[in-house]
Formats: structure tokens, sequence, C-alpha cells
């Protein structure tokens, strides 16, 4: 830090105010309250969808945002998402306060410190991981600390110097954005390359391709149903939170249940088996599938998916899934889903669904195509990940040399 530049503790610079409560005594005011949706990753105010709620006047009195205070997220994250995040309140019209989850950071003396200086602080801060030592978890929930934040340390650079270093952080940062929007344009274009070449195999099927219903060349089997109280054999159960956007099923990370009684040679898993997504209460998670490949144990599914089994080795386990996969597949087994809280597909769906086939070995082929595609895009979605940390960490970066005064 240079020689002429002051540090102070974020307490003695600053006031902090406790977010708003309802409360339960009139007379009421409809405000806006900032709440922790409204807080981006990158630390703006998103007021797509701010809340205007019935609250005490006299609570608000002293809980009124004013153009310039910083709102710090001091309750609630999750188990990636520390809390810590801040925002600017940026609106100078409009009666606005904010929610019992945040507090209000209100600068004591604007002519030593700008808001736009301390609000990049805080958040080089919380993206660095300062923050991120200074919670408690209780419930799920995360706690910050506001003793040890308020101790958090504050470089005092001049004025005029503070101002300078927000205009270079600022197209500093504009650049980053710029940069991370075509790298995440690219990530997308990468996955839905494949999407479009799997598609347009099945759109385009040859006239030597016959047409068949998934009841036709395969058996279906529901699966297991089990409850805590169950008493019997414990073994590995595939359930909907390991299909995620998997093709294979990932044998090796799997759940152990108890069951009643023992498990049935019929409810076992076979290599080739796929199996589908039966009821969710999500509609757009029916339908996903994925292939087992070998199987060595005792594995079986829960009753929240279906096994389908081909009848004949004449049709290739890998091209069949690659086609449950299809938008077109897809599009008709949700809107196949039955129930309104939660959807449900059943066999008579699945039996339905018309399969393009071509030869054995014409299947085989394809899905060697697919699979080579399959990899490379692969790559591809690895160098734009990789993009996307970079340019995180050269963020971070800029902010710490902005902040020891090496901008």
């Amino acid at each position: 830090m240079k020689t002429n530049w002051q540090t102070k503790k974020l307490g003695e610079v600053c006031d902090f105010y406790n977010g708003l409560w309802r409360g339960k005594n009139p007379p009421y005011i409809k405000v806006g309250v900032i709440r922790n949706t409204n807080f981006t990753r990158e630390g703006n105010l998103d007021d797509s969808d701010i809340a205007y709620l019935e609250v005490e006047k006299k609570q608000f009195e002293n809980r009124k945002l004013i153009y310039g205070d910083i709102i710090l997220e001091k309750s609630g994250g999750g188990p990636k998402q520390p809390v810590g995040r801040v925002v600017i309140f940026n609106k100078k019209d409009g009666d606005f306060s904010f929610s019992n989850f945040t507090s209000a950071i209100r600068i004591k003396n604007s002519r030593e410190l700008d808001f736009n200086f301390l609000h990049r602080f805080l958040f080089f801060s919380y993206i660095s991981g300062i923050t991120e030592k200074m919670q408690s978890h209780s419930t799920g929930i995360r706690n910050l600390d506001s003793k040890l934040y308020k101790s958090i340390e504050i470089p005092f650079p001049p004025l005029p110097e503070q101002h300078r270093i927000v205009k270079i952080l600022d197209v500093v940062f504009e650049n980053i954005e710029k940069a991370k929007e075509n790298a995440q344009k690219n990530l997308q274009n990468s996955k839905e390359l494949f999407e479009l070449y799997l598609e347009n195999i099945f759109i385009s099927s040859g006239n030597n391709w016959d047409d068949k219903t998934l009841g036709e060349i395969a058996t279906f089997r529901n699966g297991m149903n089990f409850t805590k109280r169950s008493r019997g054999e414990t073994i590995k159960i595939v359930g909907v939170k390991d299909f995620q956007k998997n093709f294979w099923i990932p044998l090796e990370n799997l759940e152990s249940v108890t069951i009643d009684g023992k498990l049935n040679e019929t409810d076992y898993l076979r290599e080739n088996d796929i199996l589908t997504v039966r009821s969710n209460g999500n509609p757009k998670l029916i339908g996903r599938c994925m292939l087992a490949g070998r199987v060595i144990e005792k594995i079986s599914h829960s009753g929240f998916t279906i096994r389908i089994r081909l009848i004949s080795n004449r049709n290739f386990a890998q091209y069949i899934c690659h086609y449950l996969k299809s938008k077109i597949a897809k599009k008709h087994l949700i809107e196949s889903g039955t129930g309104i809280n939660i959807k449900s597909l059943n066999q008579v769906a699945l039996s339905s669904l018309v399969i393009p086939i071509p030869s054995l070995k014409e299947q085989k082929s394809i899905v060697a195509k697919l699979d080579a595609l399959s990899a490379e895009t692969k790559k591809l979605e690895a160098i734009y990940q990789q993009k996307l940390a970079d340019l995180e960490e050269l963020k971070k970066s800029v902010l710490k040399k902005a902040f020891a005064g090496e901008l």
C-alpha cells in the first residue's frame, strides 16, 4: 500500500442499519424492499423483481435507503454461496428499504470516502474469500459476524485518487464482462452444436430405416419403493438425483438403501438397461434417461424411475439412448406427463414413442460419430469454462492491485 494512504476500520467510517421487518402496528406504507434475490454475482442491484410490501411507517422511517447506500447480504447464502455480497443503491426517486436478511452501510463523511470506491473494496473482500471466514452456519443458513465485518481495514487514498481508481476499474470490468459474454456465447454454441447434429440425424432418417415404437423393441419395469422404516437387504440404488446430464449411469457413486425383504432378480439392473425419470415436480426433468454400463454388483433403481430393457440385440442400446435424449423424444415424453403438482410418465406413454431405426451396423456407425463429436464439444466446453475462470481471476487480480495502490 502506498505510504500516503491511510487505513481505517469499516465500523469507524460507516453507520450500519438493520433490515426492515413488516411489523404489525399501523399506519402502514407501501415500499420497495431490496432482498437477497436482488443481488447479482457481479455486485450489481437487479431491480427487475423488487418486492413492494406494506410495512410499518415507523419502521420504514429509520430504514429508508438513500442514493449511495451500500446494501450488505448478512444472512442466507447456501452450501456453495457465502453471504457478504454487496450492492449499491443507485435510485434517486421512490421509497425503498431493505429486508431483515440485509444491512445498509452508509458512509459518515462523503468528503473522505467515495461510496463507489468502498463498494469495489467490499466486493473484492467478498470474491477473494475474506468475508467467508467471518461466517457461522445455523440450520442451513449462513450468518455474517457483524463485529468481524466492521473490523475490516479500509484503505484510504485521497478522494481524487479514489475517483481515479474507480474509473479505471469501471473500464476494466466493462471489458471483462464483454469477454465473459463472448466466452459464454461460445460455450453455449459448443453445447448446441452436438444437439443440432443429433437432431439432424433423426430428422433426416434414411428410406431404409424402420419406424418402431419403443414398446415393440423393449420391456419396462417401474423402480422400487422403500421408506426409512424398511427392514431387509441393503443395496445400491439409482435415484433421480443421479441423472443430471449423464449419458452413463454413475454406478460407482450410488447411494445404498435398505429395502423390504430381498432384492428380486427381476429388479436387478443389467448392462445396456436404460433408465428414465418417471416422476418429478419439475416437468422438464421427466423423460431424462441414461444407460447402464457393465454392472458387477446388486443395483436397482428407485420408484421415481422406469427401466427400459431392449428385447433384441438387433438394436444398439447406445443408439436408442441417444434418441431418447434428442429434442424430438424429450418433447414427446414431457408432453405425455400427467399430474398437476408432480408430473408422471407412465409405461403406456413410453411404449408409444416412435423411434426411427436403421440397421445395427448403421446404428453403431452413428453412435461412433456422436461419441467423436461429443468428445470434441467437451474439449471446447472445457476451453471456454477455463476462459471464464481466468477472467474471474483477472478481476480479482486487478482489484488486488487497485487497493494496494498499484494501478
